[in-house]
């Protein structure tokens, strides 16, 4: 990790991310405790996650406006509006006024989807190709070490102070990320320029006067097109969805786990999300290491499959065994994460990295926000313990699907560089010449 901290731009990345981190940290599990707290449903209180999880759906659209406009101001201009969009949760006072955080938790959702999307551009620009495994693994480890003091933090300014000191410390880090990361001097010229043909699409049709008809469309799902046309991408999106389906089941899960089992308040949640982070602040570490041993594929694959007995063992209520599965559950995030980062970097052409990176997002999470939704419905008609279960054979399955196919992505070779495949071209009608793939200014 000391290798990429060494570079000055990506240092400065770093910073910006490092604020906008902390503020998502204090956020995220303190909406859903507020609602808890303003209805006492622990359904309710999961489907915050699903709100914030949502528009996901609308992820080509997202990333079809990302590679069309430079992306330093565009994540600049993006952490100042959702430091605006905070705001009405100033009005929030009692239960009547709980749309007003969902409504809240929604629009942070799309913002927070065109972040990433952006973020994945910028990083591929200012990092070598031998050094995102570990530029994503720096800031998995810091994601996740923000768990052992963000929730507890959230929990504990929203207990003394109310949700309004929430929106104020989230509206705080999201301006000073802007403020950082405007400073970052990188080429900031749109990824696809307006008059180039659609990049891993067939050019539309010429009609009349040389307007392209249909064009639109095509760019908007070349993102998918590309996931589907990749093997090691398909089969990543394929194994890691099919794991989602079922992970999302646990935002409600671990409500009813804390209430019904250990017999605790809506609050212990944010002690068991904090030890998740230490689990998480190792898995971070170790991220880059696996990545060498076993490749993007295989870290995914451990990622996935580590969830697997953390929900088993969640089964059965017991703190300590509650405190050892939510630590395993931690270590899974970070190499799961790393894993498919870095995989979709390292096989993308650069015009189409953020179409790729939120399509991929989406394939993600919109099973994991169905099943958060089917979550919040279960926990009130199944056992809980029944559905940690299957919750845990599940995901064993899915970490075994993408295991096998760990050689679609071969790790770290005898020089210590990964032997990582060209992209694949995109497609041409034989009869209009494509432009030349425009350098990417970070090599």
């Amino acid at each position: 990790m000391r290798t990429v901290l060494s570079r000055p731009d990506f240092r400065l990345l770093f910073g910006g991310l490092l604020a906008s981190m902390t503020a998502e940290s204090i956020l995220l599990l303190a909406l859903a405790i507020w609602v808890k707290d303003l209805t006492g449903s622990d359904g309710l209180a999961g489907a915050t996650i699903f709100v914030i999880l949502a528009p996901r759906m609308l992820a080509p659209l997202v990333g079809w406006f990302v590679d069309r406009y430079p992306r330093r101001p565009l994540f600049v201009a993006t952490n100042l509006t959702t430091a605006l969009l905070l705001t009405p949760l100033f009005a929030v006072r009692d239960a009547g006024h709980m749309w007003i955080i969902y409504g809240v938790a929604a629009l942070y959702g799309l913002s927070n989807l065109t972040v990433g999307a952006v973020l994945s551009r910028l990083i591929r620009e200012l990092v070598p190709s031998d050094l995102l495994g570990e530029a994503n693994g720096v800031l998995q480890t810091v994601r996740q070490g923000l768990r052992l003091i963000g929730p507890l933090a959230g929990a504990g300014l929203y207990a003394a102070l109310g949700g309004w000191m929430l929106a104020a410390v989230g509206m705080a880090g999201f301006v000073l990320a802007a403020a950082v990361v405007g400073t970052l001097r990188v080429a900031d010229t749109p990824a696809q320029p307006a008059d180039a043909p659609p990049i891993g699409a067939l050019p539309a049709r010429a009609v009349g006067g040389g307007t392209r008809v249909g064009r639109w469309p095509v760019e908007l799902v070349a993102g998918l097109r590309h996931l589907a046309s990749e093997p090691a991408l398909r089969r990543a999106l394929v194994g890691y969805g099919l794991g989602s389906l079922v992970m999302g089941f646990t935002e409600s899960l671990i409500f009813a786990y804390v209430d019904r089992g250990l017999g605790r308040d809506a609050a212990f949640v944010g002690v068991l999300v904090t030890v998740q982070g230490i689990g998480g602040l190792v898995g971070g570490l170790c991220s880059a290491a696996v990545l060498r041993r076993v490749g993007e594929l295989g870290t995914l694959a451990a990622g996935v499959a580590f969830f697997g007995p953390a929900a088993l063992a969640l089964a059965y209520p017991n703190l300590w065994l509650g405190f050892a599965a939510v630590l395993m559950a931690g270590v899974s995030l970070p190499l799961t994460l790393v894993g498919l980062h870095t995989l979709i970097q390292r096989r993308t052409p650069p015009e189409l990295t953020g179409r790729v990176a939120a399509a991929a997002e989406a394939a993600i999470r919109c099973p994991q926000a169905f099943s958060i939704g089917v979550g919040a419905l279960v926990v009130g008609v199944l056992d809980y313990r029944l559905v940690f279960a299957l919750v845990g054979v599940a995901t064993l399955l899915a970490g075994a699907y993408l295991w096998r196919g760990r050689q679609l992505s071969p790790p770290t070779g005898p020089s210590g560089r990964f032997r990582v495949p060209a992209p694949r071209p995109a497609p041409e009608d034989r009869n209009v010449k494509v432009s030349t793939l425009a350098r990417n200014p970070g090599r």
